[in-house]
This record gives structure tokens, C-alpha cells and sequence, in this order.
């Protein structure tokens, strides 16, 4: 991904808004060494544009907060810390070019996918959508919608639209889609009826697409038979000629030998039934003319005196 350090700091509202070197993290009274390795961290993706001295701050500020146990008046801002690391952890590593590592470097600190924050899992479903891989988020984001304590979140509607969008309708999930429409409380009439408007209009398309794929397929399939076809006859031909070829060169009796037991395979007669009787006899009347022109003294060449 481009090095684009406005694009990069655009994000980073976990605390109230965009983190700069110049302003002080107000947290708490007593501020927590991750809401400073979080400043850094900040500072190093959107002033140095040093992405992985970023990704190492973030993680050194994740084992802080797994060593020190925030007091109860500051579980709130720890929540706060975690999610604005996750975000500035995930944007180094899209500017790495690293961004399939982005799920599982996020879900070793969220063990599961329903504790995720709405915004890191925003980020992570428009990353992935971007670069063309919605399937990874797939199993993600349902367990996250399924979440009874997550449905009653503002931000639920915003996520399942996302869903839908850039996860669902690409992929062609279009059952789920609807599911999803139908039984969420997320959308009102309008919003639903838009919405399945919206994947009616989707399953149309992929109707059309189904249809020229079956049609693109036809024209294919007959060419190859044909081919097939043609290569049978010729391969026949070959077999024909060199049958011929092999009768032609042997004496007259083995000829005609070999063509009576050639018309025994192909025509498969029975000599032992009575209706080939007639065919034998005609048979050996062909022999014996043609045994009389062979031998005859018509045919025998003049002596000389």
C-alpha cells in the first residue's frame, strides 16, 4: 500500500480524534506506559513514517497492559488504548504490504472474534475488501453480528450494512444476505426494503452470468465432440488402409481367406446357423470361378516354337 501519511493518521480516533506528537493523550490522572508507547507508536506511523518501529511500540504497549492490570477507574481507557493500538498496528502492517497478517496479529489479543471493537473490525473488513479478499472476514463478522451483547451497540447497523456490502454481495452470498435483511433488527422498512431490493437486483445479475457462462460452454463442448469425431474417423481411415494395404500384399488364396474372415468379424454371421448356407455356397462358386480363370488354358501364355 502507498505511504500516504494523511491517509494513515485518518483512522487513529480511539481517543477522540487523529493522535499527533505535539498533544498530549488525555487519559486519566495517573496515565498508563500504554497510553505513552501508544503516543509513540502514532508518532512513528504518521510523523517518521516508520511502520515497523510502529507494529513493535504497539506490541511492546499490548505486553504492558497484559503485565499490569489497569485499576477499575481506568478499565474504561485501557478498553480505549487496546482498541487505538489494534488501529495503528493494523495500518503498519498495510503499509508493509503485510495486510494478510492483519486478522491474526488482531485476534491474538482478541481471542474471539465477538470481543472485537466496531472500529478495528471495520478497519479490517474495508482492508480486506479492498484488497479483493471479503472471504477471510466471512466467519469474523457472523459471529460478531450473532453477539447478542454486540446487537446492542450503536454501531451494530453501520457494521452489518458493511457486511452486507462488502462481504456478503461480493462473496454471492445472497441467502445470507437476506437472511441477514430480514431477521436484523439493525434495518427499518426502508433500509430493508432498498436492501433486498438491492440483492434481488444482485441474484438478476448472477442469473445473466450463470446463463452466458452455459451458453459460452456449449460452443466448446460441440467443438470438442467434433474434434473427437474427426479424430475417430481418421484414426478408422488408417486402420482401414493399412488393413487393405496388408491384404493387397499377400497371394490371392490368402486374400481371399482373409477377406472371408473379415466379413465373419464385421458382419458377425454364424456358420453353424442355416441363413448362412446360401452365403457359403455363393461363396465357393466366387472361389471355384475364380480357381477355373486362374488355371484355365485361356489363360496360359503361348508356346513358343
Amino acid at each position: 500500500m502507498k505511504n500516504d501519511s494523511s491517509t494513515s493518521a485518518a483512522p487513529l480516533r480511539g481517543l477522540g480524534g487523529p493522535l499527533r506528537s505535539s498533544e498530549p493523550v488525555h487519559t486519566a490522572p495517573a496515565p498508563l506506559r500504554a497510553v505513552v508507547l501508544l503516543e509513540e507508536a502514532a508518532d512513528f506511523l504518521v510523523v517518521h513514517l516508520d511502520f515497523r518501529a510502529a507494529l513493535e511500540t504497539c506490541e511492546r504497549a499490548w505486553r504492558s497492559l497484559a503485565s499490569d492490570a489497569p485499576a477499575e477507574e481506568h478499565a474504561g481507557t485501557s478498553l480505549e488504548v487496546k482498541c487505538s493500538l489494534c488501529v495503528v498496528g493494523i495500518q503498519a502492517l498495510a503499509e508493509m504490504d503485510r495486510w494478510q497478517e492483519v486478522l491474526r496479529w488482531v485476534r491474538q489479543y482478541y481471542q474471539v472474534p465477538e470481543k472485537l471493537p466496531p472500529k478495528v473490525l471495520e478497519l479490517c473488513i474495508l482492508l480486506y475488501s479492498k484488497m479483493e479478499e471479503p472471504g477471510a472476514m466471512l466467519d469474523v463478522v457472523r459471529a460478531w453480528l450473532k453477539d447478542p451483547d454486540n446487537q446492542n451497540l450503536p454501531e451494530y447497523r453501520a457494521l452489518a450494512v458493511l457486511h452486507l456490502q462488502q462481504v456478503l454481495l461480493p462473496l454471492g452470498h445472497l441467502s445470507e444476505a437476506e437472511e441477514l435483511v430480514a431477521g436484523s433488527t439493525a434495518f427499518d422498512e426502508e433500509q430493508r426494503r432498498d436492501a433486498l431490493q438491492i440483492i434481488c437486483m444482485a441474484r438478476q445479475q448472477q442469473k445473466c452470468e450463470h446463463s452466458r457462462s452455459e451458453e459460452a460452454q456449449k460452443p466448446n463442448q460441440s467443438e470438442s465432440l467434433s474434434h473427437k469425431f474427426l479424430s475417430l474417423l481418421m484414426l478408422l481411415r488408417r486402420l482401414w488402409d493399412s488393413a487393405v494395404s496388408h491384404v493387397s500384399s499377400l497371394p490371392l488364396k490368402k486374400s481371399l481367406l482373409a477377406a472371408l474372415i473379415l466379413c465373419l468379424l464385421v458382419v458377425r454371421f454364424d456358420p453353424a446357423s442355416p441363413c448362412f448356407l446360401p452365403f457359403l455356397y455363393k461363396l465357393a462358386q466366387i472361389f471355384h470361378r475364380i480357381r477355373e480363370a486362374l488355371f484355365s488354358p485361356f489363360y496360359q501364355l503361348p508356346v513358343q516354337d
